[in-house]
């Protein structure tokens, strides 16, 4: 098995310059021309680093864990995408877990933190998360950051632009004659929910119109929550004549239950959701959606951890680039 000397050599650089360039440490002084002097001898050799060794060395794994609320839901897919490539850029490895780990019955993910199994952690936080949950996790003993929420006691996170997202929904609609709009948002306890609700009132605002309380529902991100929503609407004797929905997943439910009221998408009701996924555009009628920066929101999660872990230095991110884009497909209509 090649080792660090044998990449020296064939480099014609030191160990330690092998080593610092090959760990990616902060101390790696060297020219470019160097680095990929060193990098194409690791890879002439096929070298891999000793990670157990290395774990002993520095009292580091190489391993952050990534929680989601859940590992089948298709917006997912890019977020930890983008955190498994930049990870693998950084030497790390991820280990993925469902947001019930946390919670002290299963005491799983507590015991992996515990017993010092993973350098640090990554949390989206789930519409059922609770304070609870996440005490054992953001309780110092490693590095956590949160992705797409904030909280008052715990420092450093990565959040998309939510109300600029809305807001390039708002704009669609109302560029197709639509002034009669509404919002189906997650619950009002979720901290993106709040962004989101924020950026549907001032873009309504920037509109000059004013928003309905009725056709607002604050229910949830999920199908069957976006199914409640739509039979609030679809009791009202005047209704919307375009909606916002805040997650893709509840749109989802929305067009199910809309036709269960007679509803037509989009000749009765134009849909704009928040979220792109494989799962608009195979609904019928395909989903008009925003496409937000989940797969740049995972590599930048992954930086964000890997310099806390590194350095201590925390940050509260917002991820601008690429900015929300709009995904034309059949389910908005001129008024």
């Amino acid at each position: 098995m090649p080792t660090l000397s044998d990449v020296a050599a064939l480099a014609g650089v030191s160990i330690s310059a092998v080593s610092r360039v090959l760990s990616n440490a902060p101390s790696s002084r060297v020219s470019s021309a160097t680095r990929q002097r060193i990098e194409d001898a690791a890879r002439e050799l096929d070298y891999h680093p000793n990670f157990a060794a290395r774990a002993l060395k520095f009292s580091r794994t190489n391993v952050i864990a990534l929680v989601v609320p859940d590992l089948t839901n298709a917006i997912f897919t890019e977020l930890m995408r983008g955190v498994e490539e930049a990870a693998a850029e950084l030497g790390y490895m991820v280990l993925l877990a469902r947001a019930e780990s946390m919670q002290p019955a299963a005491g799983t993910l507590a015991a992996l933190v515990g017993e010092g199994r993973v350098d640090g952690v990554l949390v989206q936080v789930g519409n059922t998360t609770t304070t609870e949950d996440l005490a054992g996790i953001l309780d110092g003993r490693v590095p956590a950051v949160l992705i797409n929420s904030r909280r008052d006691d715990h420092v450093g996170s990565v959040i998309l632009p939510d109300e600029e997202g809305v807001a390039v929904a708002v704009r669609h609609l109302v560029s197709l004659g639509h002034t009669a709009i509404g919002l189906v948002n997650g619950l009002p306890t979720t901290d993106s929910a709040e962004r989101r609700g924020a950026g549907f009132d001032e873009a309504m605002a920037a509109a000059g119109l004013s928003v309905n309380p009725d056709f607002v529902t604050w229910l949830g991100y999920e199908p069957q929550q976006g199914r409640a929503a739509m039979r609030a609407l679809g009791a009202l004797e005047e209704r919307p004549t375009a909606i916002v929905v805040a997650n893709v997943n509840a749109a989802l439910g929305l067009l199910v239950e809309a036709r269960g009221f007679g509803i037509g998408i989009p000749g009765d009701l134009s849909i704009v959701a928040i979220h792109d996924a494989w799962t608009a555009e195979n609904s019928w009628p395909p989903l008009t959606t925003v496409r937000m920066p989940l797969y740049e929101l995972g590599k930048r999660s992954m930086a964000e951890i890997f310099g806390r872990i590194r350095t201590g230095a925390i940050a509260d991110i917002v991820v601008r680039d690429p900015p929300p884009e709009l995904v034309l497909r059949d389910s908005t209509r001129p008024r």
